[in-house]
């Protein structure tokens, strides 16, 4: 049921009604990012129990990045269409199934396929809950509550490699993709009574751009595919090379050209009107190849370069989230307390470039309180910098546009990410083979250890470092601590990139008001235009804009003058 409150009594909320609003909403992100960072530290054992090689180890995770980028834009539009709290339940319905039958995945490919599911799901969450706060807590409040759900996020993001890799070791990868279906269901009925949002203010029928939304998904898909795949499949300079680019850059043109065209745009080309929306999205494009990089190769470089456990691996990665989700809660409480925020957004940017900089240099045996203080340094970055840029946007963006403006900057960061995730994958995984071949040049196997870890070696599967002899043992670490390494050069150009992009953003103000009472006022102020005006046709009243009122009219039209126009004589 959907409840119209005042804007004076939504402004007298304590801080308890407002997180009871939204405790529904905490807690499907909680799902989300639990049943995400779960999986981060075994997912190396997983895909090397499934027999996967390196460029399917990057396509499980690619594959859930892609359906989230292309459908985020989708839930963002359908949330300015219809009812938004049942786009939330389905989201996190689509998300829970998924993640199930991932659980009891038989191959790789079938992980990759059901992962396409869980990340449909995402892109809802990711996108509806942000639209959903919106709507209740206005952007210059909503820092203060955002930091203290940021805490609550904190728990999922720390908790889940930590949980994941003691599953791991004691029952098995498959029982970390179930450990978060009870917090799914609490999730679901506790946003059946307690999330109650304005329903979308819409005069005209809902109109669903199809055609736009399989233009898309061929576009990127086929993009995609071409990156991860060429150099290594197939030649760059070959007719399938020739044609899958063509059909990506085809397809991506025609979705472009499509929306400028139909009713209903999934990306409307009006937001790039928008200095702040363009510079945000770049922004959101340079940042977030280091984020989703950091959370792909870091469990590969402590487990296949340092020779971590899941468990300790999962221990190993807790400096990087302390940078992460503190700076997120501590920024987001002093934006909300003095509204400012481009200098810690800057600051963010600069810490982003330093961290990804000092991760392009590590090496198997780079001292761990090294890693450690690389790793802060970029989480501290991108937490001041990844949530705020969602803010901004909001801040910047009329309320009947908020849904397709707020998932838009997540689509544009998740596209980016993945598409640079794919192009580090595929470098990491010529790299480690070069650096494999490079370190055994002219090493003969003595034992039938040897011979059968070279043997297992020479498939391209990612291997079990564990159980390798010692003296292979230590190239192969070594092998994936180089090229996780060389992975990382190519986020250090991006993460510039986003420090010029974030300086030339307008410092724009944050308003106290909620995009709801936004929404109230435009038609209460629509309301009385037109009743002024259907007045004024009635009586021949001519009404100026300083409030006076002319001489009747003889005409039927009232005429409503412009402050720089001349007075009619």
């Amino acid at each position: 049921m959907t409840t119209n409150t005042s804007p004076a009594t939504e402004a007298t909320r304590s801080a308890r009604e407002v997180f009871t609003a939204i405790s529904g909403l905490i807690v499907g992100m909680f799902v989300a990012v639990l049943s995400g960072t779960v999986v981060s530290t075994s997912m190396p054992v997983i895909i090397a129990d499934l027999g996967g090689t390196q460029s399917q180890y990057t396509w499980v995770i690619t594959a859930s990045l892609l359906a989230t980028a292309v459908s985020t834009p989708i839930w963002g539009k359908l949330a300015d269409l219809v009812d938004r709290k049942i786009l939330v339940q389905l989201s996190l319905i689509l998300f829970t199934v998924g993640t199930v039958i991932a659980g009891f995945s038989t191959d790789t490919n079938m992980l990759i396929a059901v992962r396409v599911v869980q990340g449909v799901g995402v892109g809802g969450l990711m996108s509806l809950v942000m639209i959903a706060v919106a709507l209740i807590i206005s952007p210059r409040e909503r820092g203060k509550y955002m930091g203290v759900v940021g805490g609550i996020m904190a728990l999922g993001t720390i908790g889940g490699p930590l949980l994941g890799g003691f599953l791991t070791d004691v029952w098995g990868w498959r029982s970390n993709f179930f450990v978060g279906v009870p917090f799914a269901i609490i999730a679901l009925v506790l946003l059946q009574f307690t999330l109650h949002l304005p329903k979308p203010q819409r005069g005209t029928k809902v109109s669903i751009d199809y055609f736009g939304i399989v233009l898309l998904a061929v576009g990127v898909s086929t993009l995609l595919i071409w990156v991860s795949m060429g150099g290594s499949q197939f030649e760059w300079d070959s007719a399938t090379s020739w044609m899958l680019g063509a059909i990506a850059v085809a397809a991506i043109i025609a979705f472009v050209v499509v929306e400028f065209f139909v009713k209903e745009p999934i990306v409307p080309m009006s937001l790039f009107r928008n200095r702040t929306f363009t510079l945000s999205v770049i922004a959101s494009i340079a940042i977030g190849v280091s984020m989703f990089a950091t959370s792909v190769f870091l469990a590969q470089y402590f487990q296949l370069a340092r020779g971590a456990t899941p468990t300790e691996s999962g221990l190993m990665t807790i400096p990087m989230i302390v940078g992460q989700m503190g700076a997120s809660i501590i920024i987001g409480q002093l934006v909300s307390r003095f509204g400012k925020w481009k200098g810690w957004m800057l600051t963010g940017a600069v810490l982003a470039t330093i961290g990804v900089s000092l991760m392009a240099t590590l090496r198997y045996d780079t001292p761990f309180p090294l890693v450690a203080v690389y790793m802060f340094v970029l989480g501290a970055g991108l937490g001041m910098v990844m949530q705020n840029l969602t803010l901004i946007v909001q801040n910047d963006t009329s309320p009947t546009q908020l849904g397709a403006a707020s998932s838009n900057v997540n689509f544009f960061r998740t596209i980016a990410g993945t598409i640079g995730v794919t192009i580090m994958g595929s470098l990491l995984s010529t790299s480690v083979g070069t650096y494999i071949s490079d370190g055994l040049a002219g090493f003969t196997p003595t034992t039938q250890d040897e011979i059968t870890a070279l043997q297992h070696l020479s498939t391209g599967d990612v291997p079990k470092v564990a159980e390798l002899p010692e003296t292979i043992r230590t190239i192969v670490e070594s092998a994936y601590g180089n090229g996780i390494a060389d992975a990382f050069i190519i986020a250090i150009p991006l993460a510039v990139i986003g420090i010029i992009a974030i300086a030339f953003i307008k410092n724009k103000p944050l308003s106290t008001k909620n995009a709801a009472e936004e929404l109230r006022e435009q038609v209460e102020e629509s309301v009385i235009e037109v009743s002024e005006a259907e007045v004024g046709a009635s009586t021949g009243v001519i009404r100026l804009v300083d409030g006076e009122s002319a001489a009747p009219s003889t005409g039927s039209v009232a005429v409503l003058e412009r402050e720089e126009s001349e007075p009619e004589r």
